[in-house]
């Protein structure tokens, strides 16, 4: 399940959203339950930015390994390449009309772009 994080649109802001086995599962304001939206409902994606992500617990992780087995040079190394993550932007258009505007991880902005395409 990937965490897909709502900025703007017709789906509340931040909320419990999240793509998994080809559907969106969207939080609706008022309500228990989430919407589930199949990806082939998705009129159009757009990028907006694309950032690199540096995680903090994941670069620590791999500073310990590299300090472990290399020494000073290998935590600086396992510091510089661990955690590195790349996040979308995007807005995303449905075909009935509702837009967002959020930001997941490249692997699944992928995922969400290529069903437009199908």
């Amino acid at each position: 399940m990937a965490k897909i994080t709502v900025h703007a649109g017709d789906f509340p802001k931040g909320g419990n959203h999240s793509l998994s086995w080809g559907n969106f599962s969207m939080s609706r304001k008022g309500k228990i339950l989430p919407e589930t939206i199949p990806l082939k409902e998705l009129a159009s994606v757009e990028v907006a930015s694309e950032q690199s992500v540096k995680k903090l617990a994941g670069a620590a992780g791999w500073a310990t390994v590299g300090a472990i087995a290399l020494g000073p040079i290998g935590l600086l190394a396992g510091a510089l390449v661990g955690g590195n993550k790349k996040e979308v932007t995007f807005t995303a258009e449905f075909k009935d009309g509702r837009r967002m505007l959020a930001t997941t991880d490249n692997k699944t902005f992928l995922l969400i772009q290529g069903a437009v395409f199908q």
